[in-house]
């Protein structure tokens, strides 16, 4: 439920529509507003999908979300925002469609990205602020963005929600793994996790958990030695926080385990660690030598994510455990 509007205090857009780890690379943004204007008003529009990466934000007054699915749903997500009357609306994406949701919001202002830095150079024009930022990593971006819209009080935080169960885990300690990516040059072999779970079952005792999409389900069960975790956000959320090492790639249960700090290897390829990489330190980045920042969607794994073995990533993750307590081999 949307909290009570204070009587003072300015009121807040954050617009982030998508997807998870872009959203979770806004929650501190997000944070710093609220926590520099605490008699603010926030509210953050948001796909419907991406919604429980939002509930029970201790720094979020009220989700509205973007219903694009039916000319009814647009016109009330309109309505509402239109309603609030906000003082600035913080376009966090950088998209056409995402400046148009913030100018549809008719705020006083509207802060984004310099056209320099956005995908679609069009979705500037909509923006009465303009920033050029000087940070490499998209949650230090963002929180530029926070602090051309007044923000001084900077507030690294990642309320992520509790999560629900889905499904069977491991009673015993495992380590989660999420194959895919949002786009396949980004994705590490899928050859490579049964040789992972080997090795892991062999010199740890643990088990690898392979979460998926329930569309994946199939899939996932197809794949030898390892233990298929189909799931919806909310199961992604609580797999994460009961696992006790995390691999990933970059996409979105990556950034997850980032901010939730839990340990592990993130194997990057084609993605700029410095920009894409997992924020806080508790990830260890793997990537080739010969990896190109290309940001290229190719229909085929890059060549550099086939260079990162089993064996590296399986060495890397007991240098992780080791400091937990949780690398004494099989049990």
């Amino acid at each position: 439920m949307p909290r009570k509007i204070p009587n003072s205090g300015p009121r807040i857009l954050a617009v982030r529509l998508g997807a998870m780890g872009d959203i979770i690379h806004a929650l501190p943004a997000a944070a710093t507003l609220k926590h520099s204007f605490p008699r603010s008003y926030l509210c953050w529009v948001v796909e419907p999908r991406w919604k429980p990466l939002l509930e029970g934000n201790p720094f979020v007054d009220e989700i509205v979300l973007l219903e694009r699915g039916s000319l009814r749903g647009m016109l009330a997500t309109r309505r509402r925002l239109r309603a609030l009357q906000f003082d600035v609306a913080v376009d966090f994406q950088g998209l056409l469609k995402s400046a148009l949701v913030a100018t549809a919001a008719r705020p006083e202002k509207i802060i984004g990205y310099h056209s320099s830095e956005v995908r679609e150079k069009f979705a500037a024009f909509f923006y009465s602020t303009k920033v050029r930022t000087q940070s490499r990593h998209m949650v230090d971006r963002h929180l530029e963005l926070a602090a051309a819209a007044g923000a001084t009080n900077i507030l690294k935080a990642f309320p992520i929600p509790p999560g629900m169960p889905e499904g069977r885990l491991p009673d015993a300690p495992f380590v989660l793994a999420s194959p895919f990516a949002g786009w396949i040059s980004k994705q590490w072999p899928m050859e490579y996790y049964p040789r992972l779970a080997r090795l892991l079952r062999e010199r740890l005792g643990m088990a690898l958990v392979l979460n998926g999409p329930p569309a994946a389900s199939h899939f996932l069960e197809g794949i030898r030695e390892i233990v298929p975790h189909p799931s919806g956000l909310e199961g992604l959320i609580d797999a994460t926080r009961r696992a006790a090492a995390v691999v990933g790639v970059d996409s979105g249960p990556m950034h997850l385990a980032a901010a939730l700090g839990k340990p592990g290897v993130a194997i990057l390829g084609p993605t700029d660690p410095e920009r894409n990489g997992p924020y806080g330190g508790s990830l260890k980045v793997l990537r080739s030598g010969r990896a190109h920042t290309s940001y290229k969607r190719h229909s085929s794994i890059d060549p550099s994510m086939h260079d990162v073995t089993p064996e590296v990533v399986m060495q890397t993750i007991e240098d992780a455990l080791s400091g937990r307590g949780l690398a004494g081999g099989p049990k």
